[in-house]
């Protein structure tokens, strides 16, 4: 019976719910950003660089008479750092929202220690 008081113990715990839920809002912002970044910046970016290059997309630049696509390789790295990015711009953001606690007022002696000090005090000038 311990065995299972403890896994019920794991499983409601705060963290353990955070975190799914920080999991399941990560799957949903994950999409929202790669739609950001494949459907409007990406394609802002690098319609003209490919216009420029004469393709009409970065799988079409390969390693002549071999299978290396190193278009595709290239268009991960901008896609990363586009991603890198905007989620940089989102945190400072968020962050920037955050209000910072001001610091709790230090809590007034009881009266048992203003007693014990007042004491102190006295056994000092003797």
């Amino acid at each position: 019976m311990g065995f299972i008081k403890e896994f019920k113990e794991f499983a409601v715990k705060g963290n353990v719910i955070d975190l799914a839920v920080g999991v399941v809002i990560g799957g949903a912002f994950s999409s929202i950003i790669k739609s950001l970044v494949d459907d409007i910046i990406t394609p802002a970016i690098l319609t003209p660089a490919l216009k420029a290059a004469n393709l009409s997309d970065l799988a079409q630049l390969t390693v002549p008479g071999t299978a290396i696509k190193y278009g595709n390789f290239i268009s991960q790295i901008i896609s990363f750092i586009i991603i890198a990015f905007a989620l940089f711009l989102i945190v400072k953001a968020f962050n920037r929202m955050k209000k910072a606690e001001p610091p709790a007022a230090p809590a007034e002696p009881s009266a048992t220690d203003k007693l014990l000090m007042e004491i102190r005090d006295e056994l000092k000038k003797k």
